[in-house]
């Protein structure tokens, strides 16, 4: 919840391309990507505090419980 094409876009251009790679990404640094991306993401600051615990319940396969987390995110908060 709260990357989509763009977005992912700019994390796979940092290597981030798979659900293990988020995980083990810091918020601070999926923020320092946001920010180099330039004023058309600022809105996505702030977004990407549940990114890495999100990309975890993928990369173990707890599928419902991360559908039930996605169902009340907005914007990935």
């Amino acid at each position: 919840e709260g990357i989509g094409p763009k977005i992912e876009g700019l994390l796979n251009n940092k290597g981030i391309k798979s659900f293990n790679d988020l995980s083990n990404t810091s918020v601070a640094t999926l923020e320092q990507i946001i920010m180099d991306a330039g004023p058309a993401y600022t809105t996505h600051r702030g977004k990407t505090m549940t990114w890495p615990a999100q990309a975890k319940l993928a990369e173990i396969g707890q599928w419902e419980e991360l559908q039930k987390w996605q169902d009340v995110l907005k914007g990935g908060v």
